[in-house]
This record gives structure tokens, C-alpha cells and sequence, in this order.
């Protein structure tokens, strides 16, 4: 077994580990005054402790280099091991006496306290066995990872280097995890791994071997002397390591693991049934009380309230007043929406011919929006952003957009990621919406600015939590609304005002879409029916959005339950603060303490409006 062979490689490192982690680090500061220093030293503990399981992923984030050549380790023994780290951190966390904390001293607590029972509940499903999907795995992640590391120097590339030489490692212990799971029955839908076999016999490519240069894998060494020995050591181990193993691991999705796969495709249908999935729901909306038929009513009655809103926008269009529409005037409702999402699928002049026409049109959109943030915001991140396409070798399988992190101790950027594949499902109508949801006021601003808290342990930072992150992207989707120079800010343009709300319609539907497969027995082609009836998303995009709630149960709820939630707690503090509400001071108060549960954000927001 690879686990066995990786677990030596890991322990040989391990001696270096503790030296390593003894010297001074970004991830354990000094403690600031009037801060408690055990639960500082604890978070400080457990922070390195994530480093040491995620080097690639934690020491970038915070500029920390110590770990510069390591991967974690997947491995089963490893995901063991985590799990009875996280039980000691949680017990050492139970002996805190919190008399005499600060507020802040208390709400760390809490959130360390939050965390680690989230991750200890879920232990048992055991998802690490369950580890490849078209959105997921190290077809997708690894080949990326380059971009997101630092790659000024020639020891970066030497230390980016030595991690290519552990990428076998990685794939094999992930097989091994996946053969796991196969025999204790945890194996995903059949619909949601397919795409990940082509995706594996891309990075395993022969001309790859051929021609090494040619690879994702090879990116950072373009920039130096290819007959220097660090690019022809790299040419090497894609050619003779990376290349095989990944040929070894399409080979296995396509002969052993897609036959293994479920035909259903609810998580409660599988191996660990309805528990799974409301453990997923209360992981993804961060509510205890959250429930399958709770959250698929409230996306009825959002489905419904949206639907009506977007037939009051059509009638502002060229299409209602002077084009195909205001010819069938006493058309039913239902048939005048068809006829007019059919239009805005088939005509020519929503969609771009050119990928490049695409991404400098994103990039201006988030140039004017850069210019409105100082409306909504007092205080704005120092970390900048820019757009970048979507892979092609995963861009088939990817969603219409992503945001990836950047860090300014590793000097990189964040970067809205925008799908530049299929430009026919790809319509212009969409694209504030999208712009204003990954980048600014958005993710990035969201996210940087949780990079960069002020007197706060680092470790707040690493925290993401999904109805908090994504429904703020959903929520600043709709500031787009209250800046800009038209009569509805940037969203004057009706066609752009409708993909607007074709995007709330989006969320809105995954409440019920969501719950429908994971606890109400749908199947793929019933959720797919759904969303084409009620939006205009592109056929491809809510096919490969359906097999995203397929492949990741319960993370779409959380989109839409957030965004309500922050919208309440707006409407809450306008009404009781009247003029005396200042929107600034109302958004940097909701995002100055990072990412928090939503029964954490909603108590803060009540002591913000008690103290105005």
C-alpha cells in the first residue's frame, strides 16, 4: 500500500519538522496586549498544526516559507492522525476558564471551540475516501498549484521542485484512499466522477512525456535557463514520474472506480444515509436548526418572489417594447419568460466569439467597479487582484467562475478565475453580477480583508466558513444596484438587471435543487429540469452545476441562506438606527472580524446597533 510507503517519507521529514517549527514563525506572533496568552499559545498550536498538514495551502497564505518544499499527506494513517489531533486540541480547549476574557478572547474561543466540533462531527463520514470528482481532486488541484505559490526566486522553483517529486505520492495515497471507500461501500455518484477521467488522461498525456515544457506542471521553469539542472531535473520528473502516475490514475476511475460508483445521486443514498447530509447542511449554513424541508420551502418561496421581479424586468427590455415580444403581448406569463430566456440564449449578440474579447470585458467591469468601493466601504484590503482564465485542461468541468486567495507576505494577487471555455453558454448579461461576486466588492474584498485583521491571531483567517463567504459574494452582487452612474447603478442596462436576478434565481433554486437530491430522492435530469424551467443559465452551465450538487452535498445552500441573513440584519439595523445608519460603517462592521457563523455575526450586528 502507498499509505505505507508515503507514512516513511513523512516520518523521515518529521525529523526536521519540530526544529523547523521552532523557529520563529508568522503563524505564532507575539500576544498583543490584553490578549489571554493560553489561548493565544493554543490557537498559535493549532495553527502550525494546520501547516504541517497543509503546508502548500497555509504557509503561502501567510508568507511562511518553512514548509516551502512539502506536501501534506493524505494518507489514511494521516487522516487518522488529524483526527486525533483535532480530539486533543478540543480537549485542551475545554479546560480554558474564560473569566476575564475580552470580547475578542471570547469570540476566538468560541470560533476555535466551533471548528474543531465541526470537523470532529464530520470525522466519521470519512469524505477523504471520496476524494476525486470533476470539480475536485488532483487532476484539477495539483496542476494549479504553481500559480498559487511564490515563484520569485530560484529557491522557490528548487523548493516548488521537490513538492513535483511528492505529486506521485499524493495520487498514489489517493487511490488508496478511493479503494477504501469502495470497500467499506463510500463511494460518490458514477455522474460526477466521469469527468474527472478525462480530465486525468490530460495531465497524463504521452506528448507530455515527449515534451515535458509542454505540461501545467512545467509553467514556473519557463522563466529560467532550460539547460540549467533545475529544468532538466523538472523536464525529468514530469516526463518520468508525473506523466505515469497520472496515466496510473485514469486508468484506475476508468477500470475499477467508475464501476464501483453509485447510480444514485443523494448523499443520503449512500453508505452513511440521512445523517450525512444534515451534518453537510449545518457544516454549510453554520445553523443548528437547519433543515432539508426548512431550507427547500424557503427556496420555493425565493424561487417565486425572483420570478416575479424578472417578468417586471423583461418588460423593460428592447425585446418587451420593440422586438419579438411586444408581439405576443397576451401571451400566458410562463410562455412570455420562455420566449424571452429562449432569445437570450439563441441570439448572437449576448455572447462573445473571441475568449480574450471575454476576459478584457471582465477585467473593465472590475475596473469600474474598483472605482465605486470607496461608496460602500471605509476601509478597503491593500492586497490586489486580477483576472485570470480558467485552465483549459479543467475548464469542461469547471463552474463559470472562481475566486483563488492571494497573500501580500508571498507577493501574489488574487485572481477571479473566469471560465473562458464554450463562449456560446458564457452570456454578457451575466457578467456584472459575476464580476461584482468574485472580485470586488465580493470575494476578494471579503477575503483580503480577513487576510489583513489588525490585532487579531492569524489563525482567524484560515477560517471559511461557506454561508458567511458565499452569501456576502451573494449579497455584494446586489450593491451593484446602489453604485454606479444609471438609474439602477451598474445595472441600468435591463438585460444586465435580468442576469442579475437570474443569478439570485440561481441560488434560489439551489436551495430546492439541493435539498431535492440530497433528501427528496431527485434525480439528475428532475434538478436539471427544474433550473432550465426557471432561469436563463445555459444548458451547459446548470448541467455541470447539478453535478457540482451532486459531487458537494449541501455547499450550495449556503450561497442564498447568508444572503438572506445579512439582508435582514441590514433592514434590522435601518430600522432601528434611522438616520443615524451609515452603510459604510454597516459593511465593515459585518466584515471586520472575518469569516463567522451566522448566529455570530447576528449577535454582533445587535451589539453594533445597541452601541450606536
Amino acid at each position: 500500500m502507498r499509505s505505507h510507503r508515503s507514512a516513511l517519507l513523512f516520518a523521515a521529514l518529521s525529523t526536521l519538522l519540530a526544529a523547523t517549527l521552532s523557529a520563529a514563525s508568522p503563524l505564532s506572533p507575539p500576544v498583543p496586549d490584553g490578549r489571554d496568552p493560553g489561548l493565544w499559545s493554543l490557537m498559535s498550536a493549532y495553527l502550525e498544526a494546520q501547516h504541517e498538514r497543509w503546508p502548500e495551502s497555509i504557509g503561502p497564505m501567510f508568507g511562511d516559507q518553512r514548509l516551502n518544499d512539502r506536501m501534506g499527506n493524505v494518507s489514511a494513517s494521516a487522516q487518522a492522525e488529524w483526527e486525533n489531533t483535532l480530539a486533543g486540541f478540543r480537549a485542551r480547549v475545554a479546560t480554558i476558564d474564560p473569566r476575564g476574557f475580552s470580547e475578542s478572547d471570547r469570540l476566538d474561543a468560541d470560533l476555535l471551540r466551533y471548528d474543531l466540533n465541526r470537523q470532529l462531527l464530520g470525522a466519521p463520514l470519512r469524505r477523504w475516501q471520496m476524494p476525486v470528482s470533476g470539480q475536485s481532486g488532483p487532476q484539477v488541484w495539483l496542476p494549479q498549484l504553481s500559480g498559487r505559490l511564490p515563484m520569485q526566486s530560484d529557491r522557490h522553483r528548487a523548493d516548488y521542485l521537490q513538492r513535483l517529486r511528492q505529486v506521485p505520492i499524493i495520487i498514489g495515497d489517493t487511490i488508496d484512499n478511493m479503494r477504501l471507500g469502495m470497500a467499506e461501500g463510500r463511494v460518490p455518484p458514477r455522474a460526477v466522477v466521469a469527468p474527472a477521467i478525462p480530465q486525468a488522461m490530460n495531465q497524463g498525456d504521452p506528448e507530455y512525456a515527449a515534451d515535458p515544457a509542454r505540461s501545467p506542471f512545467y509553467r514556473p521553469f519557463l522563466a529560467i535557463d532550460q539547460d540549467s539542472a533545475t529544468a532538466r531535473e523538472a523536464r525529468a520528473v514530469i516526463a518520468e514520474r508525473i506523466v505515469p502516475t497520472y496515466q496510473e490514475l485514469a486508468l484506475f476511475l476508468q477500470n475499477e472506480y467508475l464501476p464501483a460508483c453509485r447510480e444514485t445521486f443523494g448523499i443520503s443514498q449512500g453508505v452513511d444515509g440521512m445523517r450525512a447530509y444534515d451534518i453537510a447542511l449545518g457544516d454549510h449554513t453554520t445553523l443548528s436548526d437547519a433543515t432539508a424541508r426548512s431550507i427547500h420551502d424557503t427556496g420555493l418561496g425565493q424561487v417565486a418572489l425572483i420570478r416575479a421581479e424578472m417578468m417586471e424586468v423583461i418588460e423593460r427590455t428592447d425585446w418587451a417594447i420593440t422586438g419579438p415580444g411586444a408581439a405576443m403581448r397576451s401571451a400566458t406569463p410562463e410562455d412570455r419568460f420562455d420566449a424571452f430566456v429562449e432569445y437570450l440564449r439563441t441570439d448572437p449578440r449576448f455572447y462573445f466569439d473571441n475568449p480574450e474579447d471575454l476576459l478584457d470585458r471582465y477585467k473593465v467591469i472590475s475596473k469600474d467597479i474598483d472605482g465605486e468601493m470607496p461608496r460602500l466601504f471605509r476601509r478597503l484590503p491593500r492586497l490586489s487582484y486580477g483576472v485570470r482564465p480558467i485552465p483549459a485542461f479543467a475548464a469542461a468541468a469547471a463552474p463559470t467562475a472562481y475566486y483563488y486567495p492571494g497573500s501580500i507576505e508571498s507577493a501574489i494577487p488574487g485572481y477571479f478565475m473566469a471560465n473562458l471555455s464554450s463562449l456560446d453558454q458564457r452570456p454578457k448579461y451575466e457578467m456584472v453580477a459575476l464580476t461584482l461576486h468574485e472580485a470586488v466588492p465580493g470575494h476578494h474584498h471579503q477575503i483580503a480583508l480577513a487576510q489583513e485583521l489588525e490585532n487579531q491571531h492569524p489563525l482567524r483567517s484560515t477560517y471559511g466558513f461557506t454561508a458567511f463567504v458565499e452569501g456576502w459574494a451573494l449579497y455584494a452582487e446586489r450593491l451593484g444596484l446602489e453604485v454606479g452612474s444609471g438609474e439602477r447603478g451598474m445595472y441600468s442596462d435591463p438585460y444586465d438587471d435580468f442576469g442579475r436576478l437570474n443569478y439570485e434565481m440561481w441560488r434560489a433554486m439551489r436551495l430546492v435543487v439541493d435539498t431535492g437530491l440530497h433528501a427528496f430522492e431527485w434525480d439528475r435530469q428532475r434538478a436539471i429540469d427544474y433550473m432550465t424551467a426557471n432561469s436563463a443559465l445555459s444548458a451547459h452551465n446548470i448541467r455541470s452545476e447539478v453535478d457540482r450538487y451532486i459531487a458537494w452535498p449541501g455547499q450550495a445552500t449556503g450561497y442564498m441562506i447568508g444572503q438572506l441573513k445579512i439582508r435582514e440584519l441590514r433592514a434590522r439595523a435601518r430600522g432601528s438606527l434611522g438616520d443615524r445608519f451609515d452603510l459604510r460603517d454597516f459593511h465593515d462592521t459585518v466584515l471586520e472580524s472575518g469569516a463567522i457563523p451566522l448566529p455570530v455575526l447576528e449577535a454582533k450586528i445587535d451589539r453594533w446597533i445597541g452601541s450606536r
